[in-house]
Order: structure tokens, then sequence, then C-alpha cells
């Protein structure tokens, strides 16, 4: 059976056209694709798509019309301006678990209240991601951009307004809304390097993206103790100093949202590769947001990579949030020092983060590149594990940064890895699915770790967690590896096109999401 605008093509050479598999679940309602310009409506070829003639053929020649393929300087601002306001949002997160003892003293709360102001970002994601994917699907990134960064702003204001003992539920309520920010944030990474970055640049672009939330963690590991020193005799100079770092978070976010307003575009006028040079032509009333949903799960590689991914970021957002109750566990009164080796740990995951997207652009090994940083996650996380009570903080600095290079640099892998597999639907979609299950896990493990270290110590919550991390290996390595948006790129820079190859470009051109909720 001839697939979507296959008429054209078949003119061509219509044996080798038919060889090919046949074409992939993308998102597109029943019956539409024999609507437009095949055979089976009786249209004539010459109705296609301006984009049909823009693929190249099999003898295709230096004559050919092909899209335009062109990079936008305006694209390093646009990675620029998300990068900071997901760092203050990421800011924003951590910076009350770092201080939990400061904020049990001041609010008055127990620790488990005060964990969940951490752990509210993981819930508030779970039940909001899917509308935020749809929003990011059908109006687009310039809105979802505004949106989290304006929420962002709008959360770090309300918690000037917090500083009070007796005003917990209304930092509480604060928090929230920076995790409602959170939600139209985590999922643009990938859509970002996507839609503005080269196929030789897109791996990279999309670290730095991740890398701009993970300096946000870093910074509020480090800043929070210094800035909001524990003064256990004097709440009056705690909450003066507490008042000091969220006027200050409010002022950056506001600057942000409106360098936000002022940078972002929808896209750039001309398509940086032919994966979105192919994607553009897409009707809107030919998509629908369920099917591509229903589509992502019957992907069976994209359900493991989903549940594996869950598990290793779960764990590392259950270490973040506890680590200052398992430093100061073990060594008493060292909060700041807490602080630092979070910091340590983000530091070298950004460094793991930048080598990993770099390592991605240069060979595209997703799947051995995934599988290894995983490994060596689990090594990281099972020597951090049986060297925290030993007595010494330079080990513990030391086998905190081994973990962090490997369990942050593994974020961003996840995301690439996914929108490979699940190409052509939505990256937002997918790495937004991707961080639903990580909050999921993250509000799981963080639960069950912290009832493990308050009941018997930190190795027993950490043991749990390296068990979780042990079957994410096993899983990722069932994980099958099939690099569909590698395959289209590199058909464009290969003149030599075998027909399967030439036909998986014509079925991909029609499966890009572009609006339209059923």
């Amino acid at each position: 059976q001839q697939g979507p605008h296959d008429s054209e093509a078949g003119s061509v050479g219509e044996g080798s056209m038919l060889a090919g598999p046949p074409p992939q679940p993308n998102g597109f309602l029943p019956g539409k694709e024999a609507e437009r310009g095949s055979p089976a409506a009786g249209a004539d070829a010459r109705a296609l798509p301006e984009a049909q003639a823009m693929l190249p053929a099999p003898d295709s020649g230096p004559g050919v019309a092909r899209a335009p393929i062109r990079l936008s300087w305006r694209r390093l601002a646009v990675l620029a301006v998300f990068s900071l306001y997901s760092l203050v949002n990421a800011f924003q997160w951590i910076h009350y678990s770092i201080l939990s003892s400061v904020f049990v003293r001041f609010y008055r709360a127990s620790y488990t209240r005060v964990d969940w102001l951490s752990m509210v970002y993981m819930v508030a994601y779970v039940p909001l991601i899917l509308p935020a994917t749809w929003l990011l699907d059908t109006r687009g990134l310039r809105l979802t951009a505004l949106l989290g960064s304006g929420l962002n702003c709008l959360g770090a204001w309300l918690k000037c307004a917090s500083v009070r003992q007796d005003l917990y539920p209304v930092t509480l309520l604060a928090q929230t809304v920076c995790a409602v920010a959170q939600v139209f944030i985590l999922g643009l990474p990938s859509r970002i390097a996507a839609v503005w970055f080269g196929p030789k640049e897109v791996s990279t672009a999309c670290a730095v993206a991740v890398l701009g939330n993970q300096l946000g963690t870093a910074i509020g590991f480090l800043l929070p103790p210094v800035l909001v020193p524990n003064t256990v005799d004097d709440t009056d100079l705690m909450g003066h100093n507490i008042s000091i770092m969220f006027y200050g978070t409010a002022a950056v976010s506001t600057l942000l949202f409106l360098l936000t307003g002022v940078v972002f575009d929808e896209k750039p006028k001309y398509p940086p590769s032919q994966a979105q040079a192919v994607l553009q032509d897409v009707p809107p009333e030919d998509y629908s947001y369920k099917q591509s949903i229903i589509n992502l799960f019957r992907n069976i590689p994209f359900v493991l990579l989903l549940i594996s991914y869950g598990m290793m970021t779960g764990a590392f957002y259950s270490v973040s949030t506890l680590l200052n109750q398992m430093i100061v566990t073990q060594y008493l009164g060292e909060e700041v020092n807490a602080g630092r080796i979070g910091l340590t740990l983000v530091v070298a995951g950004m460094v793991g983060s930048i080598i990993c997207g770099l390592w991605l652009d240069y060979t595209k090994t997703y799947k051995q590149t995934t599988l290894i940083v995983y490994i060596l996650s689990f090594v990281g996380m099972t020597i951090f594990t049986f060297t925290l009570d030993i007595g010494n903080l330079v080990i513990v600095f030391v086998t905190g940064g081994v973990l962090g290079f490997f369990m942050t640099g593994y974020l961003p892998l996840g995301f690439e890895f996914a929108a490979e597999i699940t190409y052509p639907e939505s990256e937002g979609t997918s790495s937004g699915l991707l961080n639903a299950s990580a909050q999921i896990f993250g509000i799981l493990f963080t639960l069950v770790q912290g009832k493990l270290i308050t009941d018997y110590d930190p190795r027993a919550g950490n043991l749990f967690l390296c068990a979780w991390m042990f079957v994410g290996i096993i899983l990722t390595a069932l994980i099958k590896s099939d690099l569909r948006r590698h395959t289209v790129n590199s058909g464009i820079l290969n003149t030599d096109i075998k027909a399967p190859t030439l036909r998986t470009l014509q079925v991909n051109k029609l499966s890009r999401p572009a609006s339209g909720f059923p």
C-alpha cells in the first residue's frame, strides 16, 4: 500500500519505492494520509506540497530544489536566556533543602514539612505535564517559555512575602508556583536544540540547556548556606538573611522574564537541519496529540527508556533533596560543607553533561553512551554509599564528584536518546514524559530514602537507591537503538541515498506534530 505522498515518487521509480518498510505510526488521525495528494484520493501528483520537491531523489543533481538549511545567530541568545531562567528555577527548588535545618527552626516545622518544599516540584509536575506538552505543541515555544519564566518570577516575589515564622503556608504556595513554572521549563531543552540548532550541534545544545538547570542546583547548594547561616539564637537575623536571598532571586527572575519576551521567537526563519525542514510542512488539522501520546507508549524502546530514566533521575533528585540530612547525620554541624559537597556533585555533572553532548554529536552512539554512563553512575553511587561514614570529608567530596559526573551527566543523554528513537514525535512530549517519570520516582525514592535515613542510617537509604539503579541498567541494556532522526539528517548529507532511506524521508516528513487537540 502506498504511503502518503508516494504518488510523485512512484512516477520516478515505483518498484523501488514500495520496497521499503511500512510507515511508522506518526500521530496522524486515521484516513488523513489518503486525503492529501495520494492516488487513493484521486489527487493529481502536481497537487503535492512543495516540500515533496525538496526531498532528495536517488538521482538528484545540482538542479534539484531543497529546503534552505541555515543557522541563525539568534539561537545562541535563545539558548542563553533559557539556560539562565532554568538556572533560577533550579536554584529555587534546592535552596530550601540545603537549608533544611534553618527552615525547620525558622518556620517551626518538621523536617518532613520542609522536605515537601522540594518534593512539591515533583508532585506538581506529574498531573501538569500532559497539558504543558499539549500547550507546547499547539501554542508553540515562545508562549511556553514566557509561562515558565513568568511563573518563576511570580513565585520568587511571593516568597518575599513569606518571611515570617507563621507564614509557612505562604512559602509553600510560592514554591508551588515555582513548581508549576518548572513544568514549562524541563521539557524545553531537546525542543530548543532541535528547532534552533544544526545536526552537528544539537546534542551539545541540549546538554548546555540542561546544564543551566544543573548550574542552578549547584549555586543552590553553594550560595544559600553562605547567605543564610544557621543563627540558632537570633531568628530576626535569620529572617533578615532569608529576605536578602528571596529579594535577590526575585530581582534576577524579573530581569530574565523581560529578556525572555525580547529574545524568544517561535522558530528561526530558516530550518537548521533537514530533519526540521521536512517536518515544517504539516497541516495542523492532520495531527492528534492523543494519538501521538499513544504512539509513544506503543514504542517499546521508549517505554524502557522512560522507566530507566525515571529511576536514574529520581535517584538524583532524592540524593539532592536529602544530601543535607545525610551529611549532617554523619558530620554534625557541617551544613556549609554539605552545600559544598552538593556543589561538587553538580559541577562535576555539568562537566559530564558537556562531554557527553560533544561525544554524542561526534559519534552518534546513543545507546552505548547511555548504558556506559548508567553503569558508571551505579558504581559511583555504590562507592559514595560505603565511603560516606568513614569520617573523612575529603573522601566524601571526591566520591560525590565522581557520582555527580556520571549521574548528572546522564540527564541530557536521556533527552537526546528519546528524541532519536521517537522521531518524528514531538521532542517536548517525549522529554516531558521522561521528566514525569523522573518526578514520580523522585517522590517515591525521597519518601522511602528519607524514612530509611531517619529510622536506620544514610547507608540503608543509599543501598535502596543502588538496588533500583541496578534494575535501570538491565532495562537500558534491553533498549533497541533505532536512530530515526539521525537517519533523516544523514540522508541529506549523502547524495547517494538508497530507495528505502528516501521512502523513510517521505513518510517522516508528514509526521511532525504541529497543532490540534482531539
